[in-house]
């Protein structure tokens, strides 16, 4: 019977590729952070802009916005003395629409949330 020959450096790469989907789903696993891509799905917005669409601090604005701009989930540019955050990548407003129809799926009995989430999409 022929053995099964393993590919050198595949169980280690796999395991690279599995933290590396995780840090990027870590990155988006805060409600703030969330609503910022939400915020951010439809253009560009500098921190003041964001502080005033979420009703939070600078402070708190900016380290959520560190993080996804570590994870690279959203570029950084300069505009004056502001700076205008944005989705790197077009696809992350894609991944929250697929999310928010899983959450469709899921919250079918709980009426409230359900009722939110669609208010959500307008």
């Amino acid at each position: 019977m022929p053995q099964k020959r393993e590919r050198v450096g595949a169980p280690a790469a796999a395991g690279e590729l599995q933290v590396f989907k995780a840090q990027f789903f870590r990155a988006l696993a805060h409600p703030s952070r969330v609503r910022i891509l939400e915020i951010l799905v439809r253009g560009g917005r500098t921190v003041q802009e964001l502080q005033e669409a979420l009703a939070l601090d600078q402070p708190t604005v900016s380290q959520q916005l560190a993080v996804l701009r570590h994870q690279g989930i959203v570029s950084a540019r300069k505009e004056g003395v502001s700076v205008r955050y944005a989705l790197r990548d077009p696809l992350v407003g894609t991944l929250l629409d697929v999310a928010r129809r899983i959450f469709d799926n899921r919250l079918g009995t709980s009426t409230g949330l359900l009722r939110e989430l669609r208010r959500e999409r307008r």
